[in-house]
């Protein structure tokens, strides 16, 4: 019998978090990945006619892509197969419980040789926060819990668009610096992100009031801002990650066979080709 894997997103909690958040939205890093998708589409010689974004905020990527139709981040996604040229999944894969199964929908809404786009966290987003909070609830409370969402590396995340069969498939990571007069002021920014914890694993008591206290002061004593002394204003580390990948079709080009090479790389450099002596491994041990 096959299992399904625990969730790591409470959808319920995700829902709340951004329908608070909606109310005065913080938006900064949703218009950079924006900058983003239109500097990258700049860069595409095809003019896209049937374009979809998924999103869990909707209203912001509607006003910015009129002509597209937006669908909700939900596990099973509101695409038809082979009925768009672009689909952008924008700022949400990060809260996906299972990210591949998204990236092959996104692949399967696709028509031969249109294009796929993602952003969102990495890595090293929050990066510093973690560690205050970490440093800060392993002293006062004896251990950690799950309260900033883990996010993946740019490695991970580019091998995700192979197993989801896309072709030209390329990564590329774009960092951010934000400065904030304190760590409570990020946290009320994350609150106004809807990027609150809504972890399944969560703890739902209420934290020790020291824990956040002491996690502002370590924060700001290890990380302030550039050109502040500890104490002073403090940096926050935000990574996008980009995404491209190209639904599969017969015109794309292919890595070619190993050994099918009809012309010496010596040649092309004009130089001479030294061969090297053939290798003689070491006797194994027993």
């Amino acid at each position: 019998m096959i299992q399904t894997p625990p969730a790591v997103t409470d959808r319920a909690a995700l829902s709340r978090n951004r329908s608070r958040a909606a109310r005065a939205p913080a938006l900064f890093l949703h218009e950079a990945a924006l900058s983003e998708v239109e500097e990258r589409l700049a860069e595409v010689n095809r003019r896209f006619t049937a374009p979809a974004v998924v999103t869990g905020w909707p209203d912001f990527w509607a006003a910015a892509l009129p002509q597209a139709r937006v669908v909700e981040d939900t596990a099973v996604l509101g695409l038809e197969p082979g009925a768009h040229d672009l689909v952008i999944h924008a700022m949400a894969l990060h809260w996906a419980d299972d990210p591949v199964g998204q990236l092959v929908q996104c692949r399967h809404a696709l028509r031969p040789d249109g294009l796929f786009l993602s952003l969102c966290p990495g890595g090293r987003t929050l990066e510093e926060l973690r560690a205050a909070l970490a440093e800060a609830e392993s002293e006062i409370c004896g251990g950690l819990s799950p309260r900033v969402l883990p996010m993946g590396e740019i490695r991970d995340l580019g091998a995700l668009l192979q197993r989801a069969g896309f072709g030209l498939p390329v990564a590329d990571s774009i960092p951010l610096t934000v400065s904030y007069a304190d760590a409570f002021a990020l946290m009320r920014e994350l609150r106004a992100m809807g990027e609150g914890n809504a972890l399944a694993a969560r703890h739902r008591k209420i934290p020790p009031r020291a824990l956040f206290a002491a996690t502002a002061a370590r924060y700001a004593t290890a990380f302030p801002a550039p050109g502040e002394a500890p104490g002073g204003r403090i940096r926050a580390t935000f990574e996008l990650i980009a995404l491209t990948g190209w639904a599969p079709a017969d015109n794309q080009p292919r890595p070619l066979r190993p050994g099918s090479a009809r012309a010496r790389l010596a040649d092309a450099l004009g130089t001479t080709e030294t061969p090297l002596p053939d290798a003689v491994l070491p006797p194994r041990g027993d």
